[in-house]
């Protein structure tokens, strides 16, 4: 790992890169710059979020292969059309969690956003194919929060944030006040890679069980075919291990096998490849 490279070209490049920090077997070897300042992580939200719903379903609380019309306020689902209600009744969490419903727009939209969502038309219900939606995350959120009657906000700060010691960060939140499990998350590089430590550690931080190991292989296993080499529960494939992306070019890599954990939240609005390239020349490949 030539980690003094990687902050060569971010210096070179003038890459609006916060921080970023590598650890080895739990073990920091490299950092730079902000780490210890909150930031927005955009869709890594989405893999707190999958923590969460880990949790939940380890306790059995809640059951990915049942319809999300099971999860959604009984309220909502009364308002809704026959098709539509018939709908939602055929698409399970375990399609929303691996995003496989077609025909969702990417994010929901005015002030009831649970309502848009579950209005949205969908042709085809029963087709599975890779589509990234924001829309899919939120439900799942709103879903994880009346299967366990309390705020799924909440939740992720009682069981993921309070152990691993988090403190400073942002919770997103939808206009009707439901956990956003989308984006709108912000925390620190710090304690980002605490979550991937955690992770890399099977679900335990200093002896204290988080998520099960068993769910953890589950979610960050292919379990959604796409382009980028397989989608889990919120999570990416990557190599031999799995990461957690934000689309400002935040990323946290775990590489379980390596004992690698590698964090950096940046702003890069940058359609070019070049940055990766970079992170993984000087880091993943080392």
């Amino acid at each position: 790992m030539d980690f003094d490279a990687f902050v060569g070209d971010i210096r070179e490049h003038r890459w609006n890169v916060f921080g970023a920090e590598a650890y080895e077997h739990g073990r920091l070897i490299h950092a730079f710059g902000d780490t210890r300042g909150p930031h927005e992580i955009y869709s890594v939200t989405k893999s707190v979020l999958s923590v969460a719903m880990g949790i939940a379903n380890d306790r059995g609380l809640i059951d990915f292969e049942r319809p999300v019309a099971d999860y959604i306020p009984p309220e909502y689902i009364a308002g809704l059309s026959p098709r539509q209600k018939e709908t939602w009744e055929k698409i399970t969490l375990h399609r929303l969690m691996t995003m496989s419903v077609t025909g969702l727009p990417f994010r929901p939209e005015g002030n009831d956003w649970l309502a848009f969502s579950l209005s949205v038309p969908i042709p085809r219900p029963e087709e599975r194919a890779f589509h990234y939606s924001n829309i899919s995350a939120y439900l799942a959120g709103v879903a994880l929060g009346q299967a366990l009657g309390k705020d799924a906000g909440g939740f992720i700060e009682e069981e993921i944030f309070a152990p691993l010691g988090i403190e400073d960060y942002v919770l997103g939140r939808s206009p009707e006040g439901y956990f956003y499990g989308a984006s709108g998350m912000r925390m620190s590089v710090r304690d980002l890679s605490g979550i991937g430590l955690m992770l890399c550690e099977g679900g335990r931080v200093r002896g204290k069980r988080i998520v099960s190991e068993k769910y953890i292989r589950q979610a960050s296993s292919a379990l959604q075919t796409n382009r980028e080499g397989g989608y889990g529960y919120f999570f990416w494939k990557y190599r031999d291990g799995f990461s957690m992306h934000g689309k400002m070019k935040q990323r946290c890599y775990v590489l379980p096998g390596r004992g690698l954990v590698i964090t950096c939240l940046s702003d890069m609005d940058d359609p070019s490849s070049t940055f990766f390239e970079s992170l993984e020349k000087h880091l993943l490949d080392g």
